[in-house]
């Protein structure tokens, strides 16, 4: 009778700093890898410590903590399968990325992470020493090798343990979402099957952290490359998948295959799940935000609808004298059609106030965009006190496209907790509405249909800060500002292959300045869902003041 070896795959999601809560997970994940006959259950890299941690894993009190953990779960998981989790460990003063395996009471095995990323959002050389190669491991009839996430994506580790008689590969990850990222991922490990002969299986960890979204969608490959199980992507899943031994060697017997969505649905999934994630573990169970009339506040509403229920979400209209009766009933359709709360506050008489009040100093000059910041600061006020009133986090609505070129008020419609729609150009928006507007799932816990009514999202933009006011009236149009700014940002393009593209040189002058000089806004803007290769945030630091422009 051919050998067997079951192995229950937990892509759950932890909670950084949650090591109660994260270890209880670990524990009931392995009671149900228990029942169902499993030789071993894994969980996803530094598991028990939630990821991305960043600094906070250097305190010796954290990361102590986190290593009395993983030794009491060994000694909670003694009578059953071993039990793989990701975790810190400290020794000598150097502390290390690690893979625990947990059998009979004890730690039997330790995999120091080898390959410490440095580029995107991780700059893990910072924080952990490099550990050394470490070979496989053996659970019951299975010799196991296990690069830890970043290991996998270079020849080495993979190669030496498949040299030292590990017989399949396990890779735990804390791998985060961008868009189109599971195809890097299969291109990655297909190589390393390919070059290992070794079936392997991906293990990723889901749910969000801050500004990353991590995205699950684990996988499975057999020798040559074929798929023998892929996860669902944005959902927490254990499962049991069963390898045997058969005259080629171990094999991964076909396992679960969810389909994995386009990129418009994992778009949006991660928007509604960082939302989520981030509320429900920072404490928060209501959210309000100013709803204009506009695109992006209906799809901030639709998002918050839909991550946390409409009950949940409070919308608010602050009209002034520019307000226009279109935008009120727009925002009024948007509300009614979500099932949300929709409150009116005027700013009329607080701008009035506050422009008698600064109108002994400001006499004698015109109005400008002085005058209408002032209106943006006031909503944003007000905005802040029904948050503190009543404990709803206030959401910010800013696109991409005017987070880039500073078309936002800092301290007025930028003030707030996060902005889900963040990484999301202004182009993608529209698009985004429509999708939603065609499409509903099951996690989503708004209504279904048209939420977004089409003029909403066809009439010009505008900010409703003077009369007649329209975006393009201050911005290139957006398809040529997007088109600009993906060059300028994602692509790190210069001027010169920016115009060589067929884009104006002013313009794109003009728009790189428009970057470059807004950076002190984006510096204290409200974290935001990262969704692209180069979010603002851990993706793109650059400095706050600088006088250098590209001349080429």
């Amino acid at each position: 009778m051919a050998e067997r070896f079951r192995l229950t795959l937990a892509q759950l999601n932890p909670t950084v700093g949650a090591f109660a809560a994260n270890a209880e997970k670990a524990r009931a994940a392995w009671e149900e890898g228990k029942r169902a006959g499993a030789d071993m259950v894994a969980l996803p890299e530094m598991f028990v410590t939630g990821y991305q941690t960043q600094d906070l894993v250097r305190r010796r009190a954290f990361h102590e903590h986190a290593m009395r953990i993983v030794g009491q779960l060994a000694k909670d998981c003694a009578d059953g399968p071993a039990l793989g989790i990701g975790g810190p460990w400290a020794d000598v003063g150097r502390l290390y990325n690690a893979y625990f395996i947990l059998q009979g009471g004890k730690i039997v095995a330790k995999m120091l992470k080898h390959h410490l990323p440095n580029a995107d959002v991780f700059d893990e050389v910072r924080i952990f020493n490099i550990g050394q190669i470490s070979g496989p491991y053996r659970i019951g009839p299975l010799r196991l090798g296990t690069p830890v996430c970043e290991d996998a994506w270079y020849e080495d580790v993979a190669e030496t343990l498949a040299e030292t008689g590990a017989e399949i590969l396990l890779i735990p990850n804390g791998s985060p979402y961008r868009r189109n990222k599971l195809e890097l991922r299969m291109n990655v490990t297909v190589s390393r099957v390919v070059e290992t002969g070794l079936p392997l299986i991906y293990l990723n960890a889901v749910g969000a952290q801050d500004d990353q979204v991590f995205d699950g969608a684990s996988f499975a490959l057999n020798p040559g490359g074929e798929l023998a199980m892929q996860l669902p992507p944005m959902e927490e899943v254990i499962t049991h998948l069963d390898l045997e031994k058969g005259e080629e060697g171990w094999r991964i017997l076909p396992g679960r295959m969810d389909l994995q969505p386009d990129e418009w649905e994992q778009d949006y999934h991660a928007m509604v799940l960082s939302l989520r994630d981030y509320l429900a573990k920072s404490g928060f169970r209501k959210v309000l935000l100013g709803l204009s009339g506009g695109v992006d506040s209906a799809l901030v509403a639709t998002i918050a609808a839909d991550a946390i229920g409409p009950e949940n979400v409070r919308c608010v209209m602050l009209p002034s004298e520019y307000t226009s009766n279109h935008s009120l009933e727009d925002a009024t359709a948007v509300a009614t059609a979500l099932g949300c709360r929709l409150d009116t506050v005027s700013i009329e008489g607080a701008r009035d106030a506050v422009e008698g009040a600064l109108s002994h100093l400001m006499a004698g000059t015109q109005p400008d965009i002085t005058e209408e910041n002032i209106q943006s600061r006031l909503r944003g006020l007000m905005l802040m006190a029904i948050s503190n009133k009543f404990g709803e986090m206030l959401l910010t609505t800013g696109n991409k496209s005017e987070v880039a070129v500073g078309y936002a008020t800092i301290y007025g419609d930028m003030a707030g907790g996060y902005n889900p729609i963040k990484d999301l150009y202004k182009t993608r928006v529209f698009e985004t509405c429509r999708w939603r507007n065609r499409n509903h799932r099951p996690w989503m816990k708004g209504p279904e249909g048209e939420v977004i009514p089409a003029r909403v999202i066809e009439k010009a933009p505008s900010a409703e800060l003077r009369p007649d006011q329209r975006d393009e009236d201050s911005l290139p149009p957006y398809a040529i500002l997007d088109a600009i700014l993906e060059r300028l940002i994602e692509g790190e393009q210069s001027v010169a292959e920016v115009v060589a593209a067929g884009f104006d040189r002013d313009t794109v002058k003009r728009v790189e300045n428009l970057i470059f000089t807004s950076e002190y806004k984006r510096f204290q803007s409200a974290p935001g869902t990262r969704l692209s290769t180069m979010a603002f945030w851990l993706d793109r630091r650059y400095p706050i003041v600088n006088r250098w422009r590209d001349e080429s």
